[in-house]
């Protein structure tokens, strides 16, 4: 059951990722069309910054599960490599029960602005005016699925045995087939 729900989680994720993906390149094209249309055509855009600003920042919530998910933040490991794994294993869960918790945090936050804006009808105090909930959306969609996420690293790590493993760096990893040079270059 518990590899099932990781595998679902980590489905959606892909999903959301794919989406992100998606909405990255649709807001590139709308900053060409608008490039096009404002100095080519010498016409007024009206709908472009916003949709651009709005998809752009809906990718960033969205494809967060995606990121956790293949591991690709930032992070410092200096600690982990120089502890051992059972210690390396309560660093791992410590850090996805601060990002839980986080997350559980923003999703509230996120939700009651949504609903706001759902509810009072809110639109973006422009020409194009777009409801304000559409791109609130993405805040609890992204934050409900990236809790989903830190839940299924959770229960990973306590399942699986590897997980307090250090990952190769593939950086190192890359060197390890090259000699080092014997003597001096002439």
């Amino acid at each position: 059951m518990i590899k099932s729900y990781i595998r679902a989680v980590s489905t959606v994720s892909r999903a959301l990722g794919a989406l992100a993906t998606f909405l990255l390149a649709l807001a590139m094209l709308a900053v060409c069309q608008m490039i096009f249309v404002r100095y080519i055509l010498r016409e007024a855009t009206i709908w472009q910054n916003d949709f651009v600003v709005y998809s752009a920042t809906a990718a960033i919530f969205v494809g967060a599960p995606y990121v956790l998910l293949k591991k690709g933040h930032v992070g410092v490991d200096v600690i982990e490599h120089l502890v051992g794994d059972a210690m390396r294993l309560k660093l791992r869960l410590a850090g996805c029960w601060l990002g839980l918790v986080f997350c559980a945090i923003m999703l509230v936050a996120g939700w009651i602005n949504f609903h706001e804006a759902w509810v009072n009808g809110w639109t973006s105090p422009t020409v194009w005016a777009p409801p304000l909930w559409i791109p609130y959306s993405a805040v609890p969609v992204g934050f409900a699925m990236l809790c989903l996420q830190y839940v299924a690293e959770i229960l990973r790590l306590h399942t699986d045995d590897s997980a307090a493993a250090l990952e190769p760096d593939p950086e190192i990893s890359a060197f390890k087939d090259i000699e080092p040079s014997k003597g001096t270059p002439s």
